[in-house]
């Protein structure tokens, strides 16, 4: 994933390690990430924390899915009403004995592995919900949940959030989260979605917020993300007509009709990479299938990386 991790076709050179370390200097307190095998990552909004922490049935189905899938690394969104604590006692549950939250009030986001975690950032100024940013596996985690309401303040996030890893001269970065924006690859298919555009256009005349830009989809923030550059991990393996991350039948009865939910699918859950770093995607997964349809009103994303 850095210069260090050469090609195996380029091993008749016999290269001298020190050599190789060489060319890739990195801070005294960076892991280096595995050098060999896979490593799975998902991101996962649980729906206002399993209703406050009320719904046990919903959580427990959800804990026991997550184990049977086996990520390496979780990242969460709207962990309400968790702490370091109570996310740490269900993390053990499928297998990650290290956790990080942001914060224990509001919609926090959270991250879990199976490796120790280094926190190097918590960060709350001019953001809806707050970014937290954390090392584990020799990779730099950037776990956000930006505004569900507008776009303007989505793309001033959007500068902060990519400013930050900016600064923080990450070479192998992966960011996850619920951005609540929506990608320019998706273009074509939301073009077609009439019913999506008038549900988004649906406002009341006092209201100062807004998820369209002149009455249109917004790809401003995505692509502020992808001029870092990230890569866009779902993008590459999933066909656009599967993407879809949201809403999901959770919310029939509630918040949506069955009619609606079938036609406002729209993607806002993404795992986007640093370039090196998506060179080692091997696969990624929308689980917007039946099992998982009433686990959430998102759907979990999972992206694989073999390193080599």
């Amino acid at each position: 994933m850095t210069l260090a991790r050469l090609p195996l076709q380029l091993s008749f050179f016999f290269i001298p390690l020190f050599l190789m370390v060489s060319f890739s200097p990195r801070k005294p307190d960076q892991q280096t990430p595995d050098p060999e095998g896979s490593l799975k990552v998902m991101t996962y909004n649980i729906w206002n924390g399993f209703d406050w922490g009320k719904d046990l049935e919903r959580r427990d189905k959800v804990v026991a899915w997550i184990r049977n899938i086996d990520p390496d690394v979780l990242a969460l969104q709207e962990l309400c009403g968790y702490n370091e604590e109570k996310l740490k006692k269900e993390a053990l549950k499928w297998g990650h004995p290290y956790t990080v939250i942001l914060k224990s009030d509001g919609y926090p986001v959270g991250l879990t592995s199976k490796k120790p975690i280094t926190v190097k950032e918590r960060a709350l100024e001019g953001l809806w919900h707050g970014m937290l940013h954390c090392e584990t596996f020799g990779v730099d985690f950037f776990v956000v949940h930006l505004s569900p309401a507008d776009c303007d303040f989505r793309l001033k996030e959007a500068n902060i959030i990519t400013n930050k890893i900016k600064d923080s001269n990450a070479n192998d970065y992966i960011i996850l989260g619920d951005f609540n924006a929506h990608s320019p690859f998706d273009g074509d298919m939301l073009k077609q979605n009439k019913s999506l555009l008038a549900k988004y256009s649906k406002r009341k005349p006092d209201d100062k917020y807004s998820n369209l830009r002149l009455g249109e989809f917004d790809y401003s923030v995505i692509s502020t993300f992808q001029g870092l550059p990230a890569i866009d991990i779902c993008q590459k393996f999933i066909n656009p007509a599967d993407r879809y991350s949201f809403p999901t039948p959770a919310l029939i009865g509630t918040y949506r009709t069955a009619e609606s939910v079938g036609k406002t699918r729209e993607r806002i859950d993404y795992i986007l990479a640093s370039p090196e770093v998506a060179k080692a995607a091997v696969r990624a997964q929308i689980f917007n299938g039946e099992v998982t349809s009433l686990f959430s009103d998102h759907y979990p994303v999972m992206a694989e990386f073999f390193f080599k």
